[in-house]
């Protein structure tokens, strides 16, 4: 079997997810074409030669709708005869594009193929494909009779059963706010214009002013139904509506070499499992032993954790389960800081976790992403 490598990684600076925000003014098809031709250019490579573009999206309406990686490859300058598509895992979209995309690889489906991902939530903000639709039909409603739950209350039940509380998931925010202030992210960040930061990244945040803030998902009709709950998830303990894209360069490492391309880590593992749709961000805990197992790793092998901050209890909750050092979890901040791009989000983890690999030297990384309607993905990589 063929080697699935990286090549090289990209992203945009994350944008706040709102009118005004530094990207919101792009139209998502040319946010994502920008990042697929500079990731092509910058390493010389010859368009022509990709077999696929696999992208993840997923608010797939409006701008955003039509298969919007094939109208990005072509915003991008590339061949028409290079073809593109796009997949919705929720959240882990991009992240299920780079396991699509490297088991085509290892598969020998593909030579040379790229990941990517791309949301423009100030435009369309995660529930714009869901306004006056019934998305679960009669057969899920009889399933489950007294209805499934948005990701707030998902949170909530997660904080609650594993006892999470306000002071801990605020501290965990904080957290992320000031290790990535602190952190350089210019090797992996595409400049738009003057844009060159993460624009959602608030380094004065302190425990104290996100104390004040109020719960956010708090339901009166769900309290009956849910009486577990204390309501301790905030704006501020959670991911921001966030604008971005990312790309990955994926290649067999034979043909990389073949280009006098140096590959930069390889795909390991992969994992992907399904949850409870109720609590439906937990399923990080399975998809992280499945792939320990899969792998044959332990978790002490791994040198780096990328856990999507989606809210701040599910990486609390995870680290709880497998008793993780904690300084290896989002070492440079997470969703919470860094913005949660949904369908942008898997690949902008991996980019972000391979060049944690080459800065502290470390060998392998786990990534893993909670996913709607109760999904989660993991991916292993080593770095080369």
């Amino acid at each position: 079997m063929a080697t699935a490598v990286i090549v090289d990684a990209l992203r945009t600076p994350s944008g706040k997810g709102k009118a005004g925000g530094a990207l919101a003014q792009w139209h998502p098809v040319d946010l994502l074409g920008t990042v697929l031709h500079e990731l092509v250019a910058r390493n010389d490579l010859d368009p022509a030669l990709i077999d696929d573009v696999i992208g993840g999206c997923l608010s797939q309406v409006g701008e955003q709708a039509v298969n919007i990686t094939r109208n990005a490859v072509l915003a991008a300058g590339f061949p028409v005869s290079v073809p593109g598509t796009t997949v919705d895992r929720q959240c882990g979209s991009s992240q299920q594009a780079a396991h699509f995309a490297a088991q085509g690889v290892i598969a020998g489906a593909y030579d040379i193929v790229i990941a990517c991902g791309v949301e423009l939530m100030s435009k369309n903000p995660i529930n714009a494909a869901t306004l006056g639709q019934d998305n679960w039909g009669p057969l899920v409603r009889e399933r489950y009779p007294e209805g499934l739950v948005g990701q707030g209350i998902s949170a909530e039940l997660i904080s609650s059963r594993w006892k999470l509380s306000r002071e801990a998931l605020d501290t965990f925010a904080e957290r992320s706010h000031r290790l990535a202030g602190a952190s350089d992210f210019t090797s992996e960040i595409l400049p738009f214009g003057d844009f060159t930061t993460d624009e959602t990244i608030r380094p004065g945040t302190t425990v104290a002013g996100l104390h004040e803030l109020k719960p956010a998902f708090f339901d009166e009709s769900l309290a009956e139904r849910f009486p577990e709950i204390h309501w301790k998830i905030t704006a501020g303990n959670s991911s921001p509506y966030t604008d971005g894209a990312s790309a990955v360069l994926i290649m067999s490492e034979e043909r990389a070499l073949e280009l006098g391309l140096t590959p930069r880590a390889r795909f390991h593992s992969f994992a992907v499992v399904g949850s409870d749709p109720i609590e439906m961000l937990t399923g990080v805990m399975p998809a992280t032993q499945r792939i320990l197992d899969r792998s044959g790793l332990g978790i002490d092998d791994i040198d780096t954790f990328e856990v999507n901050e989606a809210f701040a209890a599910v990486p609390l909750a995870w680290q709880h389960e497998f008793g993780v050092d904690p300084d290896l979890v989002n070492p440079r901040g997470g969703a919470i800081a860094l913005g949660h791009a949904l369908g942008s989000s898997g690949t902008r983890l991996l980019t972000t976790m391979v060049n944690q690999l080459e800065r502290t030297g470390g060998r392998y990384g786990l990534q893993v992403m909670c996913e709607g309607a109760g999904m989660a993905n993991a991916t292993i990589v080593e770095r080369l």
